[in-house]
């Protein structure tokens, strides 16, 4: 079989034929498929502390009156 190549958008990870890549390199470049050696991935954890400052606390919703929303006859 055909030597195979993954693919990767970001998103996506789709396998193909390294023949076929190789003769639409710029239809995968358009749609933003690259090869999964090229791209390197760094995966930071983080804590809650380090974060914490930058979360926004949601007010809570305000009830409706359905007596004044409603239209009297």
């Amino acid at each position: 079989m055909d030597d195979m190549i993954k693919l990767t958008n970001g998103k996506k990870t789709i396998i193909r034929s390294r023949i076929q890549f190789e003769a639409n390199v710029k239809h995968f470049k358009m749609r933003g498929f690259v090869p999964l050696d090229d791209v390197k991935k760094e995966i930071k954890k983080t804590t809650f502390e380090e974060i914490s400052d930058k979360i926004v606390k949601l007010k809570p919703k305000r009830k409706k009156n359905v007596k004044k929303t409603k239209k009297k006859d």
